[in-house]
């Protein structure tokens, strides 16, 4: 499969920026309200509120220029009356001054007040999802657009990784329970060189595909939340540092896209393309059961992260070669994937158009998300004020951002575990071994 047109369809929408424009949306109302359906969200009773706040706010913006128009007109008078030797009636000017700054001030907090209501009805709208997001409910509608020829295991008795991380001493669940709590493992010896191989080899092939490694707190503050879309979304996923109001990143998509907040680029700094490694942070409320079990959902965890800052031609060209680059990332290690493109029931608040990536976990018999890449187009840049200065416009234009996993760290090494075990050993990938310094797991 190429990734062209062909496959990751370019169809064409108005640029969706959020916070959606209030002209945007009374110009567009209907395409607003039929988009966000495939979101499966009723938006039209939001829309009317809107328009109508707008045009409510509008009427008092008017009110409140024909009362500063005519405040500047009397001012003046006052002055000339004054010259004139006319005093009473310039104190009576000055004491109907004082009625129009009394009446300013009102319509000014009226004008405030709905500005507020304004914002906080425009951040419960999501991104517009492109024409190619399929409709459904939930994952079990995803869309699959490639899937690699899968290994044949018939007749092998094969474990799954929890089981694996015991008998070889790779990883121990109880003792991060001890330490923390249910979901933050404790890894050992060669899982723990396992690991670090895996953040290693992200990062080197990040940096041969053009990506300029960061290293960005792990810590962010209430508008870098706000900037990405995690808040107010999805704050109660987030670990909350209530002393310093801070919150514990999500992802590495939070701090990295967050440099660029408030910055205006020159054209010849794009397209931007960084790379991240942190630790990452998900209290992953209400999960349980056996889908959960090892390392298949954790609350710490480790994620090489990519973000890009592209021109709004560009932007969904840089997500077919995004998509494209982390598949090579899952052959050079050798696990059997598919590339799943997102239905609306399942695609995130902030995305227009997100690729899955999954791969296949032998020992469990299933798929394993590791991967998911998106595109934003300017539903993040407008949050963040991020834009780059056209050099033949001289124009300041909004950005568009992307970013994806490359890749999640704790089901890509459920899946080499559990698709490389033999009986007495378990095989490393070639494209690790440099970094492990070992070619096999041997059972201790």
């Amino acid at each position: 499969m190429e990734y062209s047109s062909g496959v990751f369809l370019f169809l064409s929408l108005p640029n969706t920026i959020i916070m959606l424009p209030v002209k945007y949306i009374i110009e567009n109302k209907d395409l607003v309200i039929d988009r966000l359906k495939i979101k499966n969200m009723d938006a039209s009773s939001i829309v009317e509120q809107i328009i109508r706040l707008d045009s409510e706010r509008r009427e008092l913006q008017h009110q409140l220029d024909r009362e500063l128009g005519e405040l500047k007109i009397i001012s003046r008078q006052i002055g000339d009356l004054f010259k004139q030797g006319k005093a009473e009636e310039a104190t009576l000017a000055k004491e109907h001054t004082v009625a129009i700054k009394e009446s300013g001030r009102i319509l000014k907090e009226k004008h405030q007040d709905i500005d507020g209501q304004l914002r906080e009805l425009l951040i419960q709208l999501p991104n517009l999802p492109h024409e190619s997001v399929p409709p459904g409910k939930g994952e079990e509608d995803n869309l699959e657009v490639k899937k690699s020829e899968l290994p044949d295991f018939t007749g092998q008795s094969l474990k799954p990784h929890w089981e694996l991380a015991a008998s070889y001493d790779l990883i121990d669940f109880e003792l991060g329970v001890k330490l923390t709590g249910a979901g933050f493992p404790v890894y050992k010896k060669q899982g723990a060189k396992l690991q670090r191989a895996l953040i290693s080899f992200f990062l080197d092939e990040g940096e041969a595909a053009g990506y300029e490694e960061v290293m960005p707190p792990i810590v962010v503050n209430e508008d870098s939340g706000f900037g990405t879309g995690q808040l107010p979304d999805k704050e109660g996923q987030m670990y909350h540092i209530g002393v310093d109001n801070l919150y514990l990143i999500p992802t590495a998509e939070v701090p990295v896209t967050n440099i660029y907040r408030d910055v205006i680029l020159k054209r010849d700094e794009m397209p931007v393309k960084n790379i991240a490694y942190p630790p990452c942070f998900r209290r992953e409320a209400g999960s349980w059961g056996s889908h959960v079990r090892g390392l298949n959902r954790l609350h710490q965890f480790d994620k090489v992260e990519i973000v890009q800052v592209r021109h709004p031609e560009e932007s969904y060209k840089a997500l077919d070669e995004m998509v494209a680059y982390v598949e090579t990332l899952v052959q050079k290690l050798g696990l059997p994937y598919r590339i799943l493109r997102l239905c609306g029931g399942d695609i995130s608040f902030t995305s227009a158009l997100t690729y899955d990536f999954e791969v296949f976990s032998a020992g469990q018999e299933r798929w394993l998300e590791v991967s998911s890449v998106s595109n934003f187009v300017d539903f993040q840049a407008n949050r963040l004020k991020l834009r780059f200065r056209d050099s033949e416009s001289k124009k300041n234009i909004t950005a568009h951002t992307l970013n994806g996993s490359a890749l999640a760290l704790p089901r890509i090494l459920a899946a080499i575990l559990e698709n490389n075990q033999k009986d007495s050993y378990i095989e490393i990938p070639e494209v690790l071994q440099k970094y492990t310094g070992f070619d096999r797991i041997e059972k201790p």
